[in-house]
């Protein structure tokens, strides 16, 4: 039987901590940032985690491969 793949785009965006929670990039801060709020692109710098619904999912078509 064949071995599931990796998903390169989920391997390229997220990555998975020593505790097994997600890590993730925040959204809405490559471009257009000149409208935002100083507080706002304040609070998008840095990584964040995603909600663990939605981990198990990542983690899945991770397949164990996070670097």
């Amino acid at each position: 039987m064949p071995k599931q793949k990796t998903h390169k785009g989920t391997k390229k965006r997220f990555r998975v901590t020593a505790s097994g929670k997600v890590k993730h990039r925040q959204s809405g801060t490559s471009h257009l940032a000149a409208r935002m709020s100083h507080k706002r692109k304040r609070n998008l710098r840095g990584t964040t985690c995603v909600n663990s619904l939605e981990a198990g999912k990542i983690r899945e078509a991770l397949c164990g491969n996070s670097n």
